[in-house]
């Protein structure tokens, strides 16, 4: 049987312990949090007469690491609430409550002596059957465990959460010699369930998997930067986006984690591998010695390969020359085929042309050069590490996707260029073909994976052939489904899928899922087949982000033509489609993840229910170019605002409308589905999920219950506005902002146009309205600013710059 887990010790309140224990808050766990007690006082403690016996003193570091925790950006903790759940101690005065909890997470300094002496102390409290891990991220596991007793050892493991914990994904689970399996479904279960990890089960090896291959591939890059003298701007260029991989690629990457970070990791790695017939790559380059010796180790020192300064009053970034060890200013990186690749919207499509020259047999600019050294000797290398430091190349892929966000994984990256062709060319370059290549390379498929019909495989080593690559319960992919059996309607912009048991599910695909006619026009088909046809519909796709909002181009074009009336029926037909939702006769239930903005937002707020992922960001953003929300949005938070006043006894309505205005006017976005919560945009009863990839099931189920449970749309309500005594607070606060040069004279235009609405137009004394009454106050009010030159103005910064425009 597996073991629940309610509570959690964290011993060590670094960066990574801390965040590990804020994420457990996150996800509802209490945790305990420990370190050290400080060895003296620091001066400050000394001239207040403090002494190293009282407890603020004793718990000093511990609460350094949890304040640093709650201060950090991106944020550590959903909301700062959250941190109630860390109670904080030491490790003399408090390690027996390491007795009262289920798992124990050591996250002490990477020294093999330290861990050791910890765990013998940890043994005499622990009690019987309790799961005991280190988060090491390479030390050997088996070590640190040796001399303990068996039940501990039956009840070891490594788990090797990456940085930050709360948003990478990847959780390295490493057994020891006699962990039971048990254990290890244990820690599966509350890492994917209730944190929201993807575990990837990993052998005993230097640094796992994702540290070993990703170390290595930065150790390659590095050596063919340099003999094709690559600048720093020019590696960047071809290392991030360019080939599926973060936006801070190589350097910026290796800013944030640190050059002691990454000096450590490469000299571990090359003290414990004798037999990687790639040791030698494992050594880091005369200029990174450098740099270390001059302290420039990154953002953590303010210099390492790029530089903030601050010049005539303006932030400026300098980058690192590496020839003349000197900062100058950046310089943009000029390669044809990155330029040409920008076209390529498929990641797989853009690497096979980047380096279709070295297929080819071809030179190409030095970009293609430079890339085909990388992604060739990098997806070598993973192919001669299985099964060395995993069991399969699923494993692998997984890791390197969740611990270091590369789209594609080494083995996805070989399919994606070509196994075959790719063997071949690296051949005559003289080189030798692992033997996992040289069994795929013998297979009919020639390919690492395969898709038939909704049904994926993978070659697998041991047996050499292709295996199912099973479904884990509870996860939809809504493209296996798509393959697997035809969608029920479909256009350009979204598709109506089965997702089975009576559930419908509306897909957007449009660029960035923004909003148009053909969103639209889907979503009212889809609640045309709810009752006829399907129990319940889920709103939802499976892109990084739900919805951006309504399509700012055409908005633009249609404003700048004065094409007034389609922009009153484009607005008319948005508000019909969510009131639709809203009024479905089964349950519509939004699952939004990464942005839901604007138009996404909205749609969201009139679903039945909201079942949002835990990286949810959502805002009612239109203020940022100039507009309204015109879809529903005000009038959604008109009504909860009325319901918060009512079920509240210690606020009126006049301070609860005061967050709402403020919210929308300054276009606030929730940093988390919880903050979200908090801001109005989900309400008590809507739920959240932890693992993104559950989701959509997730959202199912929630749709299925509500169904079951007996269903009928909402009574249309009845909406309390204030009138003049809202509008008049209003107008003085937007006053008093622009007279301050907080906000610009037209950030009050657009706000007063919101207060307008939320205060009910035109009428003086506080009365009633209905939902049309509001909808019309949006949609004049959206048609009206559209019309302004400087909203125009700002829509067209917006699509330029992705960043608004404050004039």
């Amino acid at each position: 049987m597996t073991k629940r887990i309610e509570k959690v010790a964290v011993l060590g309140a670094g960066t990574m312990g801390a965040r590990i224990a804020a994420h457990l808050a996150n996800a509802g766990i209490p945790c305990y949090l420990l370190d050290i007690v400080p060895r003296e006082l620091t001066a400050d403690e000394k001239r207040r007469n403090l002494s190293l016996d009282i407890p603020a003193v004793r718990n000093r570091i511990v609460l350094a690491g949890l304040d640093a925790a709650k201060k950090s950006r991106p944020a550590a903790f959903f909301t700062p609430e959250t941190a109630r759940l860390v109670t904080t101690g030491n490790l003399d005065d408090n390690l027996a409550w390491c007795g009262q909890v289920d798992w124990i997470i050591e996250a002490v300094a990477e020294n093999l002596e330290i861990k050791r002496n910890l765990f013998t102390r940890v043994e005499s409290v622990r009690k019987p059957g309790t799961i005991v891990t280190s988060n090491t991220s390479g030390l050997p596991i088996h070590l640190i465990a040796e001399g303990r007793s068996e039940d501990f050892q039956r009840h070891w493991a490594g788990t090797h959460f990456f940085n930050p914990p709360r948003y990478m994904k990847l959780v390295e689970v490493i057994p020891g010699p006699k962990t039971r399996p048990e254990v290890l479904q244990s820690l599966d279960e509350i890492c994917d369930l209730r944190l929201g990890k993807g575990v990837v089960v990993a052998k005993d090896t230097p640094n796992f998997i994702a540290n070993r291959i990703g170390t290595y591939s930065m150790l390659n890059v590095l050596r063919a930067m340099q003999a094709l003298d690559m600048t720093v701007e020019e590696v960047d260029a071809c290392t991030g986006p360019a080939i599926g991989q973060p936006k801070s690629a190589t350097f910026r990457t290796a800013d944030i984690v640190g050059l002691d970070v990454l000096a450590h990791v490469v000299r571990n790695i090359y003290e414990n591998v004798p037999d990687d017939e790639s040791r030698e790559m494992y050594r880091l380059p005369a200029f990174i010695e450098e740099m270390m010796k001059r302290g420039w180790l990154g953002e953590k020192t303010g210099s390492g390969f790029y530089k903030r300064i601050k010049k005539d009053g303006d932030k400026e970034i300098l980058t690192l020359d590496l020839h003349a060890m000197e900062y100058r200013s950046r310089r943009k990186a000029k390669f044809g085929s990155i330029e040409a690749g920008k076209a390529i919207e498929n990641t797989r499509e853009r690497v096979r042309a980047f380096v279709a020259p070295a297929l080819e047999g071809k030179d190409g600019d030095k970009a293609n050069r430079f890339l085909w050294a990388c992604l060739s000797e990098s997806c070598l290398y993973a192919a001669r590490r299985v099964p060395e430091i995993a069991n399969s190349i699923v494993d692998v892929d997984r890791a390197m996707r969740w611990g270091f966000a590369w789209e594609l994984g080494p083995f996805e990256m070989w399919d994606a260029i070509g196994v075959e062709r790719m063997a071949r060319a690296i051949e005559r370059a003289g080189k030798l073909l692992p033997p996992l290549v040289a069994q795929v390379m013998a297979s009919p498929k020639k390919s690492f994976y395969e898709s038939e019909k909704g049904r994926a495989g993978y070659f697998d080593l041991a047996s050499n052939s292709m295996q199912a690559l099973t479904e884990e319960p509870g996860i939809i992919v809504l493209k296996s489904l798509k393959d697997r059996m035809p969608v029920v309607q479909e256009n350009s912009g979204a598709s109506l899928i089965d997702l089975g048991d009576g559930v419908l599910c509306c897909e957007f695909h449009a660029k960035m899922n923004s909003i148009g006619g053909d969103i639209v026009a889907m979503l009212h088909a889809g609640i045309n087949r709810l009752g006829s046809e399907f129990d319940a519909m889920v709103i939802a796709n499976q892109e990084p982000n739900f919805s951006v909002g309504a399509n700012l181009m055409l908005l633009l074009v249609s404003a700048q033509e004065g094409e007034w009336d389609d922009i009153h029926l484009a607005v008319r037909q948005f508000q019909r489609v969510n009131m639709a939702i809203k009024y479905a006769p089964r349950p519509v239930v939004a699952a939004p993840q990464g942005m839901a903005l604007g138009g996404g937002c909205e749609i969201s707020l009139h679903a039945a229910r909201i079942h949002a992922a835990t990286e949810a960001y959502i805002g009612l953003v239109e203020v940022g170019v100039g507009l309204i929300p015109g879809g529903g949005g005000t009038k959604e938070m008109l009504i909860r605002s009325n319901e918060h006043a009512a079920a509240a006894e210690d606020i009126d309505l006049f301070h609860a409308l005061k967050p709402v205005f403020q919210n929308i006017a300054t276009a606030k976005v929730s940093t988390s589905a919880e903050e979200a919560r908090s801001l109005g945009y989900l309400r008590p009863s809507d739920l959240i999920a932890m693992n993104r990839e559950r989701l959509v099931a997730d959202a199912k189920q929630t749709a299925l219950a509500i169904s079951r449970a007996g269903y009928h749309p909402p009574a249309p309500p009845e909406i309390r506005v204030l009138g003049e005594e809202f509008l008049a607070a209003a107008k003085l606060a937007i006053h008093t902002l622009v007279r301050g040069e907080f906000a610009t004279e037209y950030d009050g235009v657009v706000a007063r146009k919101l207060a307008y609405i939320l205060s009910g137009g035109g009428i003086t004394a506080p009365q009633a309205v209905s939902e049309q009454y509001v909808l019309d106050l949006e949609r004049e009010a959206f048609v009206s600013l559209c019309g302004e030159r400087k909203t125009q103005e700002r829509i067209a910064h917006t699509l330029k710059t992705g960043k608004p425009l404050r004039n």
